[in-house]
């Protein structure tokens, strides 16, 4: 520790979606959505291409929420839902942080003009999505620091994540999905997923990140 990622790029979008929904799909970790407007949540979901790291090359497709930790102040990101391609990256996240990594098919073009990424799971489609870069930022976007929250086999557990992008656009809106067949589709849909328009999308060319160990959170 920490595990280091040194070359990374990502496509993703937030949207504001029903907070009730949001909290019942999961309530099973014992968190709460964050809602920084009344009765809608943030959720975000991202693409990445790893190329260069600790845990190897693949691919990754994350459906996350903006979280806070009950009778506390802290806040973070929890990972609701993460697919990715390669089984060493999907058995060191599910036994070093306990994320909830899965096996998919998850095709990205990331190198086009407009990024996409489709994922399939159990030979079933689960969501199309495509994301128009903005405008770019100057300086890029700092060195963020958050906390991903992950729940797995009934515990929840906190893992600090530090990254450092560059080549960083942003816009308003900018996306357009598509939702499958498979029951995940199903849950993005009762969020109102389905052909919704984003707040915001961004685009990172280079990313590098840093995972420490995971702390079990306690109710």
């Amino acid at each position: 520790m920490p595990v280091r990622i040194r070359d990374a790029a990502v496509a993703s979008a937030m949207f504001a979606v029903p907070a009730k929904a949001a909290q019942a799909l999961i309530a099973y970790s014992g968190l709460e959505v964050f809602s920084p407007v009344a009765s809608r949540a943030l959720c975000s979901l991202a693409v990445i291409r790893y190329a260069d790291g600790d845990l190897g090359p693949y691919h990754e497709f994350a459906v996350a929420f903006l979280v806070r930790e009950p009778g506390s102040k802290k806040t973070g990101a929890f990972i609701h839902w993460l697919p990715v391609n390669q089984s060493f990256t999907l058995e060191a996240g599910r036994s070093i942080w306990g994320f909830p990594k899965v096996m998919a098919d998850i095709a990205i073009d990331l190198s086009s003009r407009i990024k996409r990424c489709l994922v399939r799971l159990d030979g079933r489609e689960v969501i199309e999505l495509a994301i128009k870069p903005g405008a770019p930022m100057p300086g890029g976007a700092g060195t963020p620091k958050i906390d991903a929250y992950s729940c797995l086999d009934g515990v929840t557990r906190r893992t600090p994540w530090t990254m450092s992008p560059k080549a960083v656009r942003m816009r308003p809106g900018g996306t357009r999905i598509r939702l499958g067949d498979h029951p995940i589709a199903q849950e993005l849909r009762e969020l109102g997923l389905d052909g919704a328009h984003a707040l915001s999308s961004s685009t990172v060319g280079h990313l590098a990140m840093e995972f420490g160990p995971a702390v079990e959170v306690t109710a």
